[in-house]
């Protein structure tokens, strides 16, 4: 089920200095889809583009998505800016004919002058002018943070809606199904470099960054690197805080008297991640006060301590690098099947 345009050469197109994105190429699927509803209620001609088959190896999944409008810009990316202005090109062609179209690049395509650098191939799936209240309603769901399902035709139609279970993307028939979580979101409690440091970082990466802190200083910086941040006076959580299953909550105190109220209102949320800076011994003694709470061994056990793939690491931007990382890995691992 792939079909090509009649042009088999598109050489002009690998010019990086032919085309410029308007949104970032890292752009998460929601920003993607976000791009598609602007760019149409803009009055202009949108298609939506995703990869449908991977042979080999790509730097991109299954799924992945990317937006582009009829002059030129786009949203997400599949490669390292090796296929992309062709993709743009694709898409714009079938604007122009109003029909969906699958393609492929790499190993196995007809256009022999556009390679992956990893020798694999992928198919991808050209929607163009996707249903917008589908759209609409996809941006919406992932929002409110409620994972989305998007089901493709070969023939044309796009359908969302919501899908609690991860899926592996997967063609069903003549329909190409996918699953999309919402993105990563990180609740910070604490004060310090390191707050911040986490702060930069994740914001830089993507994620949706909330922090809580009784350091003053600390959540106007943060403020301004565009988090939202909250001044704590106790050590309380507000009753309205609910996190789901795609948040992490890392605690970064240096006063560790704050921890164990956060602690036991954390470890009765359903995130996929709880981490705590401190060595094993001051480890041992969270737990300890804990149990005096009466949170459970198997809550206990949800704690990631000490915090971070990298061992001992005691500069902030280390120490935040490496929280950033085991938060990252621990939200692929829930929002990958298989």
């Amino acid at each position: 089920m792939v079909q090509s345009s009649p042009a088999l050469s598109r050489g002009d197109l690998r010019d990086p200095h032919s085309w410029a994105p308007a949104a970032a190429v890292t752009a998460s699927h929601l920003e993607v889809l976000r791009f598609v509803t602007e760019a149409a209620q803009r009055g202009e001609r949108v298609a939506l583009v995703t990869i449908t088959s991977v042979t080999g190896s790509s730097s991109r999944p299954l799924g992945t998505l990317m937006g582009v409008a009829a002059d030129g810009s786009f949203a997400g990316s599949f490669s390292g800016g090796c296929i992309e202005a062709a993709v743009v090109a694709e898409a714009q062609e079938a604007m122009l004919e109003g029909r969906p179209r699958q393609v492929r690049y790499g190993a196995g395509s007809p256009y022999i002058d556009i390679k992956l650098p990893c020798g694999g191939g992928v198919d991808l799936l050209f929607q163009p002018n996707p249903n917008l209240e589908a759209i609409r309603y996809a941006v919406a769901l992932l929002d409110r943070r409620e994972p989305l399902i998007l089901i493709q035709r070969a023939s044309g139609g796009l359908i969302a809606r919501t899908g609690l279970s991860c899926q592996r993307p997967e063609w069903q028939g003549e329909a190409f199904v996918s699953w999309h979580a919402p993105p990563l979101q990180i609740i910070l409690l604490g004060h310090g470099a390191e707050s911040l440091a986490l702060v930069q970082l994740s914001s830089a990466y993507g994620a949706k960054v909330t922090l809580r802190s009784p350091d003053k200083r600390v959540v106007a910086l943060a403020k301004q690197m565009g988090a939202q941040a909250y001044h704590m006076t106790t050590p309380h959580l507000p009753h309205a805080f609910v996190t789901d299953a795609w948040s992490a909550v890392v605690f970064l105190f240096h006063d560790h008297g704050w921890e164990p109220i956060l602690l036991e209102r954390a470890l009765a949320q359903p995130t996929f991640f709880i981490g705590a800076m401190g060595s094993r011994q001051t480890h041992a003694n969270r737990l300890e006060k804990l149990r005096e709470l009466g949170v459970r061994e198997e809550a206990l056990a949800r704690i990631a301590a000490p915090l971070g793939l990298i061992q001992s690491a005691r500069d902030p931007v280390t120490l935040a690098l490496s929280a950033l990382a085991q938060v990252v890995d621990g939200y692929r691992k829930v929002t990958t099947s298989g």
